[in-house]
This record gives structure tokens, C-alpha cells and sequence, in this order.
């Protein structure tokens, strides 16, 4: 982006009472940031918002001031900046109404990949959202998608840290200005991120992690993304406020199902007997509702065997695994009791599992997923 273009830019979006919806109206009417702040009041009166108030707020000598201040920051601190007209600004982003004008980055952010994850949960994760966490991202590595979260504690810094032990390439997204990093304990992770991948934000460097700003930042990760999945989360909670966006946004959503005493599984059960996300088990449920090609991926050679990505379940196997995955490892007689099948045909249905590299058999007739 061009200084002139950048510096009017700024000085637009820093003008009380012009947010990303209106700075875009005036853009397009008047031709640039900069047109709008020559332009005769008379003309700009015409454009539907334009009130007296904004039309004095856009006379204050004050917003220079401030502007010339960040445009300083982002020279000093190397920030890269993407304008919602520029190549570079996120495509997916883009189609939403309120996007923001101007993303400001770090690190080595390259969307070329459009193969693009957002992955958003509770910040108590539990043991089982870690583990799932993880799992999908495993799976999901060998089509090299850009895993998106928020960099929070929880179910956000799990998936960043799991994509880069798969060296994919993660962005988190923050609810504050890049001069700073919260929370402060997750500073240790920046250096590895920006590696592959890196930061962005909306936000000015002056800009605190408000409550208010942690909504607009789900906005954010929504919208970038082809798809959003919700790992873990309560009844309430602001991964929930991310899916229903997303939902706004015509994206796909996907839940992780879990128990209906867990706590921190009610937020995902209800999505998806709401109808508002799909069941996610595992990333084949993601492959085939996004019609990823997967034909020729397979997952990463593990203790000499290839396995498939996808792997063909009955209906019968997968009532199975979907128990399993919930209880990870069970004895045969219990799987047989709460599946409701004879403990011959569990016996054959596990062992078609097995064969599949599935499930594997431990010691006292007990199973569990592999």
C-alpha cells in the first residue's frame, strides 16, 4: 500500500463516528481515503450517513496528530498492512459486509493456500478438547491448511501449537494492537509462529484488550475462514458468538460432539442439534462436507504403515467409534452393553476396526482407538 494512500487511510478510520462500514462508503463514492478529506462538504452531505457531526469530526486537526503516530509505529516496527481493495487482504474476508478496512501483520502471513481453518473453543479445555484438537489438526496436515485461532488460553493456543508441530502454517488473530501480546504468558510462542505464519489485527498499537474488542476479533477469525470449528465450549460462550457469525457469514460450521453431563460439551451438542454445525468426529467429516479433494493424500508415514485419510466406516463401526471417541479405550463387554449389540457381532465389528488400523486390542479385553 502506497504511504500517501496508508496515511489517509489511517486518518479516515481514526474520525469519531466513521466505522469500516461507512469508511468503505466514502472510499467508494469519493475514489480514495484521501478524495474524502478534499472533497467539499456539500457533496460529502449527499452520501447517505453523512451527518453535521461526522461532517465536523472530518475538520479535526487531532486525527492527524494520531495518525502520523501509528504510521510511525508500523514504519519502525515493520508492519505490514493489507487495504480491503489490495490483492493481499484475505478473499473470504473481504465478502463480509463489515470487514475491516485496513489488517495490520506480522511474521510471514502468505494466503495463497485458501485451504483456510479457523479452530475456536473454551478456554478451560479439557483433556479430551486438547486430544481432539490435536487429532484434526494431525489429520488435516497433509493438505497444508492454515490453521486460524484467537492465541487465547485453551482450545486457541492448543491449535497453534499443534499446527506448528505439524508445520502448517497458523495465524492468530488478536483483540489488541501488535505493540503488545496477550496474555502475556503466550509471548514465549511469537518467535515460532511468525516463522510460518504470524499475527493480525485490526486494532491500533494504542488499542487494549477490551471486552468489547474480543468480539470484533471473532468477526475476524469467522470470516477469514472457509470453515470454523468449535472444539469445546459451555453453554455460553464466545466460541459460540464465533460459530453464529460464521453462520451469518453463509460459512461452515463444525462441532466436536462430547458427553451430555461435560460442561464445556454443551455449547457444541446444542450447535449441532440445532442444526447450526455439523457433527465433527473427525477430519473426514470436515473433507467431505467441504469437498476437499483427497484422493491422492494420504497421512504422514507412522511406524513404517501409511494410512489413509479417509477411512470407509459402516454404520454399525461407526456407532463404535463415535462411543470410543468419547471413552477412548473400553472393555469389550461394556462396548457390547452400550452399543447395544450381541457380544458376538461386537466381536466382528471390532475386528473389522482393528483391520483397518482403527482401534487396537490391550490387554483384559479392552479396545481403543488408535
Amino acid at each position: 500500500m502506497l504511504q500517501n494512500d496508508l496515511y489517509y487511510t489511517l486518518a479516515l478510520l481514526q474520525v469519531e463516528g466513521i466505522g469500516d462500514i461507512l469508511a468503505k462508503k466514502l472510499i467508494q463514492n469519493c475514489g480514495s481515503a484521501e478524495a474524502v478529506f478534499k472533497s467539499k462538504s456539500t457533496t460529502l452531505a449527499k452520501i447517505e450517513g453523512i451527518g453535521k457531526t461526522v461532517l465536523k469530526n472530518l475538520q479535526d486537526p487531532f486525527i492527524f496528530q494520531k495518525t502520523e503516530k501509528e504510521l510511525l509505529f508500523i514504519e519502525n516496527e515493520n508492519i505490514s498492512t493489507w487495504h480491503y481493495l489490495d490483492d493481499l487482504y484475505p478473499e473470504r474476508l473481504k465478502q463480509c459486509f463489515d470487514a475491516p478496512v485496513l489488517l495490520f501483520t506480522s511474521g510471514n502471513i502468505s494466503l495463497k493456500n485458501q485451504k483456510i481453518i479457523s479452530i475456536v473453543g473454551t478456554r478451560q479445555v479439557t483433556t479430551y478438547g486438547s486430544e481432539m484438537t490435536k487429532k484434526i489438526i494431525e489429520e488435516l496436515a497433509p493438505l497444508q491448511p492454515i490453521i486460524v485461532s484467537g492465541f487465547a488460553y485453551g482450545v486457541d493456543i492448543v491449535a497453534h501449537q499443534a499446527a506448528m508441530e505439524f508445520g502448517l502454517q497458523t495465524i492468530g488473530v488478536l483483540a489488541h494492537g501488535l505493540n503488545q501480546i496477550y496474555p502475556k504468558s503466550h509471548k514465549k510462542y511469537m518467535v515460532k509462529m511468525e516463522e510460518k505464519g504470524g499475527f493480525l489485527t485490526e486494532f491500533w498499537s494504542n488499542s487494549k484488550p477490551d471486552r468489547e474488542n474480543f468480539v470484533k476479533r471473532n468477526r475476524i477469525v469467522a470470516g477469514i475462514s472457509e470453515a470454523t470449528i468449535v472444539i469445546e465450549s459451555a453453554e455460553k460462550g464466545g466460541s459460540l458468538i464465533t460459530a453464529q457469525i460464521a453462520n451469518d457469514y453463509n460459512r461452515d460450521v463444525f462441532a466436536v460432539p462430547g458427553r451430555t453431563t461435560d460442561k464445556y460439551s454443551q455449547g457444541c451438542n446444542n450447535l449441532i442439534k440445532t442444526q447450526r454445525a455439523y457433527s465433527l468426529t473427525c477430519a473426514a467429516d470436515l473433507l467431505y462436507n467441504l469437498n476437499w479433494d483427497i484422493d491422492s493424500k494420504k497421512i504422514k508415514e507412522e511406524k513404517g504403515i501409511q494410512k489413509q485419510l479417509f477411512v470407509s466406516l459402516t454404520e454399525e463401526e461407526e456407532k463404535i467409534y463415535n462411543y470410543l471417541l468419547v471413552k477412548n479405550s473400553e472393555l469389550i463387554d461394556i462396548i457390547s452393553l452400550e452399543c447395544d449389540f450381541p457380544i458376538f457381532k461386537t466381536s466382528s465389528i471390532l475386528l473389522n476396526m482393528e483391520l483397518k488400523g482403527i482401534i487396537r486390542p490391550l490387554p483384559g479385553k479392552i479396545f481403543e482407538l488408535i
